[in-house]
């Protein structure tokens, strides 16, 4: 660091007195100097020290200014009490007063408010205030500042202490200081930076010592001796440095942790005060003689550089660390002053005021920036150089050179003609390393730190201002005072070129025959003896590595990316590839790569051409390189056809048609135009009377006319040429089924492949008689039923099917797959069974049956379960392996639809205002529900619906007991809101109701005569005799019918055929006989109104009806032998014939009055006036939905 007066002026008063400097400050934007002299306020210009203007205004003297942060006002504090506010003009605008002297001011540099402080007390000044608020002190105060955001001020008491107060005159901090009134404080600034963590206090006081706090009071660091007593504390504009001035008549410049970096100036009297200069290096001093002196700081370049690590002085105490490539940077705290630095490989050496510090790499890493310390030299050392090397340190000293170790001791020496200008390390052995040394007398050294014989290289007569050696150490290259770059030869020491306006020189790192050097606002760039080229770049060359060029600027390091485009292309110029493929690997553009490779190639380097095109990814010209390559391995030399396939590629056809001509491969010739549908010139190349050439190029005429969307033509071209199979192509994506048909019938029926495709265009046009007629023709019978399934010919599909049975499956699977896609499910059934795919059936009706549940369709569901069974009992019969299964699937799946049967008349009850059912019969179907829901309730089907119709139709009529039982069931259970209303009112109202129901509600054992609870919890069953009740599928009323069964030994057709045998009859007195009626609907019995038996004749099935245990508790079925089957009326008999391998269930009707039907499609019985009902609004079965005039009917009533 220098520091450079730049102007001075002495302050006198009229009488010649001296007036003391107690105070100055900057304009914001630097322009001009306010300074407290005398009784006066002076403005000094800052560029040349002409005053500009006294101010006069105070009666005594002036102890303090300050200006404002936005540069509109500044404020003058006198002895007189007052304090005079001035405008930027210099004109003063407002006066006010305190009770003492004033001692400093402060502007806030947010809002601009002004405090003034006097000896017992400080004001609060702002423009918008009329008056100024004062606040009383218990000390003097000697100095203010205020923080960066305006929040605080921080007063500096005479009493050692440190007062922070908000912006409304509170104190919030206090610091005291260890010396207390001893040591008054007499100077604090806040540290202006906004990138500090937090606010930072220097405070110096007069026990010598400089401190810096944080705003909560806690101190940071030291304290720092000064060894004098300071006046004035001054913050650089970014706060990276602090100027103190004092009693040593000294103006010093420390760190920012308050590290003494060196003397500003020095002059005959205390310095009261110094200000830096807002964003610049000079600095202002005030003297007690009435001195003012302007400098101007000169920062000084402190920096080393090794290849890609360059590293550099920062804040006079840190190394920073900058890898030139990655740009990575690493900071090194050395809290001194850093005089020099020195880099080499992973060595870094560092010179400070009182010490040598060496560091090292952490590890061998080339990217590694981690530096610990590796030794110390604790001694002032006083040199012009420093070099570091693996094992040395090298300090230069005028014409002295002195090799050290790390550990300080001098191992050897070296003494120069002249002064040495230049010295760098130039690589070598760890411990042998090499020095390049240039001297002012022109001589050029090289030095080896373990030979104590320096080797002169040359010598010249203008001296040495710097110095680099090429890569291979075969080059020496030099500027000289006249700013001239010198290359000479190392072995025959011969100059080989040299160029003027030079400032610096460098080799490229990676390539002997490149240099780059400086001068005059120019970057010159030189390969080889090719001319300089040029281009601008300020700063100084230090270093070239690759294409990339480091360079220095005033106090920055910079790598500037420089294509080597231009020593390329001047190789190239010269035929020279290989030479200028190791340039282009420094650093080009890929237009650069791409011109390199193009010039190998035509000039045949093929070695250079492919690493180039590799480079650039041009797979075609290595495609085209390897073509080459292996030809020539098989013995093809000629280098004009290979020139010509080189034309080729790139364009130039003509030049290669002429070189294929000329070397006797017309055939290349045109088949290159015939690929660039050049055909005019490729006829000129084709053979007479060679007929395939013909045909060949015909072909590519109609590759092209395709292309330009010429399609007809394109088709018709293929057809000439035999091509077919693209013509068809063409015709079929057009959709010209004439032309199409036409191709189809000229093509012989053996080009099946081509006729396949003919009739594949024809299907998906919809020409199914065209497709139709080419599959006839090919004899493709397969082909020919798909083509009808998939058109949907169906008819025609089983004509084809009965010619062909064995493409049964291809006709019939799809067929029912089409019919379940058209909700005709029946008919897909019958497909799938005449395909053999029972299971696929299953699975339709499987999926139609979980769609209603989830539509909440019960009513089909219920429909879907019954096919289901139906369908399960089909497979039973055929599939042995499987009955077991498909019968228990049967039984589930039969369950399963009766409850949904009945539960879609339920849930239309509860979700729909109105219902077309009785309470009789909602009563009847929710009781049946319930009972069949015991073991497993279905998806779907909700119990609170059940037990809410239940409850309703039980209190409607009268059976308050179950009613309330459903009630009880229906509180235990999740209800929707939707219910909850009706159900607690049902829940209370029913309490009052008789605890009994009503006995005509209660179901009659048919067989045993028990009257029977209406809830049984082994289900629909009597409690007695546990036979099954028998219900009406339409109102659910339990039917006057008793199962039976047949003994061991009987067969379904022996039993059938005993039934409908005439049984023996015995007339009564009356002689009243059983008369037989047919009608449309089925067959009934009348019986005479006195029929009576004999007395002591009794039924023999009467006789089985009581054969069960009382109480027991297994079913015990009314067995029958053939005697007895001999004795039953046919017409009291109702037969359910299930298919096998079920067998037949038999009824006997104990009230032969009650007329009964059975549906024989799907074995369900009913009350036959509600069937008739139902089958006269539906026309069909209501349970199984077919149609009723196939239905069997079985009436039993009297004459």
């Amino acid at each position: 660091m220098r520091a450079v007066p730049t102007w001075v002026d002495k302050v006198h008063d009229r009488d010649k007195v001296e007036q003391c400097i107690w105070d100055l400050c900057f304009r914001p934007d630097g322009s001009q100097l306010i300074v407290a002299a005398g009784n006066r306020v002076l403005v000094y210009d800052t560029n040349d020290g002409t005053l500009v203007q006294p101010l006069k205004g105070h009666k005594d003297t002036v102890y303090c200014v300050a200006y404002a942060k936005d540069g509109k006002r500044f404020a003058s504090g006198s002895a007189d009490k007052s304090v005079i506010i001035w405008t930027n003009k210099l004109e003063g605008i407002l006066k006010y007063t305190h009770n003492d002297a004033i001692q400093c001011l402060a502007y806030n540099p947010v809002s601009h408010k002004l405090a003034s402080c006097a000896i017992t007390d400080f004001g609060l000044w702002s423009p918008e205030q009329k008056s100024v608020s004062k606040h009383k002190l218990g000390a003097r105060v000697t100095c203010c500042s205020w923080t960066n955001d305006g929040q605080y001020l921080a007063l500096g008491l005479y009493t050692g202490s440190v007062s922070v107060r908000n912006k409304a005159g509170e104190e919030k901090v206090k610091i005291d200081r260890p010396g207390g009134g001893l040591s008054p404080i007499w100077s604090i600034t806040w540290n202006p930076s906004r990138e500090e963590a937090y606010d930072i206090l220097a405070i110096a006081d007069w026990g010598q010592k400089l401190s810096f706090y944080q705003l909560s009071g806690k101190q940071i660091g030291k304290d720092r001796s000064l060894g004098y007593d300071p006046c004035c504390v001054s913050w650089f504009s970014k706060g990276e440095y602090v100027v103190i001035g004092g009693s040593d008549k000294q103006c010093c410049l420390h760190t920012k942790e308050g590290v003494k970096l060196g003397v500003i100036g020095e002059q005959n009297s205390w310095m009261w005060c110094c200000q830096a200069k807002p964003d610049s290096n000079y600095v202002a001093v005030g003297c007690q003689d009435g001195t003012i002196a302007y400098y101007q700081l000169i920062f000084s370049t402190v920096h080393g550089l090794y290849k890609d690590r360059y590293a550099y002085r920062d804040n006079m105490t840190d190394v920073i660390i900058q890898h030139l490539i990655t740009e990575q940077k690493v900071r090194i705290k050395c809290r001194d002053l850093v005089k020099k630095i020195a880099i080499y490989r992973h060595r870094l050496a560092v010179q400070l005021p009182d010490k040598i510090v060496i560091y090292e790499l952490y590890s061998d890493d080339a990217a590694d920036m981690h530096y610990r310390v590796k030794e110390k030299i604790l001694r002032k050392f006083e040199c012009n150089l420093l070099v570091v090397c693996s094992q040395h340190i090298i300090l230069c000293q005028e014409k002295r050179l002195q090799c050290l170790s790390f550990k300080g001791v001098k191992e050897r020496e070296w003494v120069m003609e002249s002064l040495i200008r230049y010295i760098k390390v130039i690589g070598g052995p760890p411990g042998r390393e090499g020095l390049l040394v240039g001297l002012k007398n022109g001589q050029i050294l090289k030095l080896f730190t373990d030979n104590p014989f320096p080797i002169t290289l040359l010598k010249q007569n203008t001296s040495i201002r710097c110095l680099d050696m090429s890569m291979m150490r075969q080059k020496l290259a030099v500027v000289d005072e006249h700013n001239t770059c010198l290359v000479y030869d190392c072995t025959s020491k011969e100059l080989l070129f040299q160029e003027p306006n030079a400032n610096s020189v460098a080799w490229n790192t990676h390539n002997e025959d490149m240099l780059c050097f400086s001068g005059g606002g120019f970057l010159n760039i030189k390969a080889s003896n090719f001319p300089v080229h040029q281009q601008k770049l300020q700063g100084f060359v230090v270093g070239f590595s690759g294409s990339k060029i480091f360079c220095l600027h005033i106090y920055s390091m910079s790598s500037v990316e420089v294509p080597q485009s231009a020593p390329m292309y001047q190789y190239l110029e010269k035929k020279m590839f290989k030479e200028a493929y190791r340039i282009a690997c420094l650093g080009v553009t890929d237009g650069d790569w791409e011109a390199l490779a193009h010039e190998a190639l035509e000039g045949l380097d093929f070695d250079t051409a492919k690493k180039a095109f590799i480079r650039i990814r041009e797979l075609r010209y290595l495609e085209l390189i390897h073509n080459i390559e292996e030809r020539r391995k098989r013995g093809e030399t000629d280098p004009q056809v290979f020139l010509a396939d080189v034309c080729a590629y790139r364009g130039k056809f003509q030049d290669a048609a002429k070189l294929y001509k000329r070397t006797g491969h017309e055939e290349k010739a045109m088949n290159m135009y015939t690929d660039l549908r050049m055909f005019d010139y490729a006829k000129e190349f084709v053979g007479s009377g060679d007929a395939g050439d013909k045909k060949m190029l015909i072909s590519k005429q109609a590759d092209w006319a395709k292309n330009i969307n010429e399609p007809k033509q394109a088709a018709e071209m293929y057809i000439s040429a035999g091509e077919y199979s693209k013509a068809i192509e063409i015709i079929g994506d057009h959709g010209w089924s004439d032309m199409l048909i036409d191709v189809a019938r000229k093509l012989d029926k053996a080009d099946r492949e081509s006729l396949t495709k003919c009739a594949m265009y024809l299907k998906r046009l919809e020409q199914y008689a065209y497709a139709a007629e080419i599959y006839a023709k090919m004899g493709d019978n397969k082909a020919l039923v798909t083509l009808r399934v998939e058109a949907r010919h169906w008819d025609e599909a089983f004509a084809l099917v009965e010619k062909h049975p064995e493409y049964k499956n291809e006709v019939f699977v799809p067929y029912a797959q089409w019919l379940a896609e058209n909700d005709r499910f029946e008919e897909a059934q019958q497909a799938f069974h005449k395909a053999g795919l029972q299971a696929e059936a299953v699975k339709v009706l499987e999926q139609l049956t979980h769609n209603a549940v989830v539509e909440n369709r019960f009513n089909d569901a219920g429909y879907y379960f019954w096919k289901l069974s139906m369908q399960c009992l089909d497979i039973a019969r055929d599939d042995t392996e499987k009955r077991d299964e498909m019968l228990y699937k049967f039984q589930d799946y039969q369950r399963k639809a009766e409850m949904y049967y009945v539960y879609h008349s339920i849930q239309r009850y509860t979700d729909e205002p109105f219902t077309s059912h009785l309470p009789d019969a909602l009563f009847s179907m929710s009781r049946y529900l319930l009972h069949a829901m015991m073991p497993e309730i279905p998806h779907g089907i909700s119990k609170v619906n059940t037990l809410y119709a239940l409850a309703r139709q039980s209190k409607q009529l009268g059976a308050y007991k179950f009613s309330r039982f459903a009630y009880d069931k229906l509180q235990t259970l999740r209800i929707p809101p939707r219910f909850q209303e009706s159900i607690d009112l049902g829940c209370v109202t029913i309490r009052s109701k008789p605890f009994h129901d009503n006995e005509e509600l209660l179901p009659l054992c048919y067989r045993c005569s028990t009257t029977n609870p209406l809830l049984n919890n082994q289900g629909n069953q009597c409690i007695n005799c546990s036979q099954p009740f028998v219900h009406s599928f339409v109102s659910f009323e339990v039917l006057p019918l008793v199962e039976f069964v047949l003994e061991d030994g009987v067969e379904d057709e022996e039993a059938v055929r005993l039934i409908d045998l005439e049984p023996p009859r015995k007339r009564n007195k009356t002689g009243s006989d059983w008369q037989e009626q047919k009608s449309g609907y089925g067959e009934s019995l009348r019986l005479d109104d006195n029929q009576g038996d004999e007395p002591g004749d009794e039924d023999p099935f009467t006789a089985r009806l009581m054969t069960f245990e009382q109480g027991g508790n297994e079913f015990v079925p009314v067995i029958v032998n053939t005697s007895v089957l001999k004795s039953l009326n046919r017409n009291e008999v109702i037969i359910l014939k299930w298919s096998k391998p079920l067998r037949y269930q038999y009824f006997k009707n104990l009230m032969p009055d009650v007329s009964i039907t059975k549906c024989s499609f799907c074995n369900k019985l009913f009350h036959t006036d509600d069937y008739e009902l139902q089958a006269l609004q539906k026309l069909q079965c209501p349970y199984c939905r077919n149609p009723t005039e196939s239905n069997e009917h079985n009436e039993h009533s009297n004459d």
